[in-house]
């Protein structure tokens, strides 16, 4: 079933790029409304919903923008939405980034936990991968291909002696995703994150909210969450980006040094290829059910069952 957040819940911390101070509420919302920001800091042409035909940026972080207004970073929030199975909210925020937190999904997933989610009397529609669909940017790439549940299989490559080659396969459920991928952090290196902020970004990354190595070592005196939190974080951003769709997945996301412009230029290959996947509404009675699917279930945020106002 379609999921909301049983009430209202909020936040604040700072925007990782500009560095202000961000307000955030998550509220529930309708069926088929989906994830919709609402910039609280504008009194019209606020509203954005998170769609792939939205984003307008994927330099450094994703970003949603229509009508000349935008929100930008919300991969990190995506993806705890799309981790933990809801599919529609109203995400209001007075600044045109959201809160970083402590760089990653971590407590987006503690926030949904302390309200739990509430099941909606009507099912999730799944987009089923039928062909193999990719994308390449030199030596990166990203492919979706067919397979009877969302896998995901993602590697990455750095020339630093504590990253190398780390590589990660999960078949997705809400109990994967908090245990092993929504605490990994964004990372950064030094010399970047000078850069970047010489140049105005990255004005509120900290060893707060992010990981920093130099040339050697890693600069968070507390370390790593996991040995390979490196490609858990991409992971975790992958998560977020392919939410774009607006429905889960069934198919096997295979990645290589992939990131937000290569995962959303997938998303857009896919769709313009519609020989290649098929849409299901799996509880649909009406339907007949494909039995070789096995759709994601959600068992940590306790769900009430639906009853209408008349019941």
């Amino acid at each position: 079933m379609q999921r909301t957040v049983k009430s209202e819940i909020g936040c604040k911390s700072v925007g990782l790029h500009s560095g202000r101070k961000v307000n955030m509420t998550i509220k529930p919302a309708g069926v088929d409304e989906g994830i919709i920001f609402v910039r609280k800091d504008l009194s019209e042409n606020n509203i954005i919903k998170a769609e792939l035909k939205s984003v307008c940026d994927t330099t450094l972080a994703t970003t949603l923008g229509v009508n000349g207004t935008m929100v930008s970073t919300v991969e990190h929030l995506l993806s705890a939405f799309n981790g933990m199975g809801v599919d529609n909210a109203v995400v209001e925020i007075d600044s045109p980034e959201i809160p970083i937190m402590d760089g990653s999904a971590l407590p987006f997933v503690d926030l949904l936990k302390s309200v739990g989610t509430i099941a909606q009397g009507k099912c999730k529609k799944l987009l089923v991968v039928k062909e193999i669909i990719s994308v390449k940017d030199g030596e990166c790439w990203a492919v979706l291909m067919p397979s009877p549940e969302f896998k995901i299989t993602y590697e990455i490559e750095f020339e630093h002696p504590l990253i190398g080659e780390q590589l990660y396969h999960m078949v997705f459920s809400d109990i994967e995703y908090e245990k092993n991928i929504c605490a990994a952090r964004t990372f950064g290196f030094l010399k970047d994150v000078e850069y970047l902020q010489a140049k105005g970004l990255a004005l509120g990354g900290s060893l707060k909210n992010a990981v920093v190595l130099d040339d050697e070592k890693i600069i968070n005196k507390e370390g790593l969450r996991f040995s390979d939190e490196f490609v858990k974080h991409k992971i975790l951003d992958a998560i977020g980006d392919l939410s774009l769709l607006g429905m889960p997945i069934i198919g096997h996301f295979v990645a290589y040094k992939s990131g937000h412009r290569l995962n959303n230029l997938l998303l857009t290959e896919l769709l313009a290829n519609e020989e290649s996947w098929k849409i299901v509404n799996y509880l649909d009675e009406d339907e007949e059910r494909d039995e070789t699917i096995n759709a994601p279930t959600f068992s940590v945020l306790d769900a009430i069952p639906f009853q209408s106002s008349s019941q």
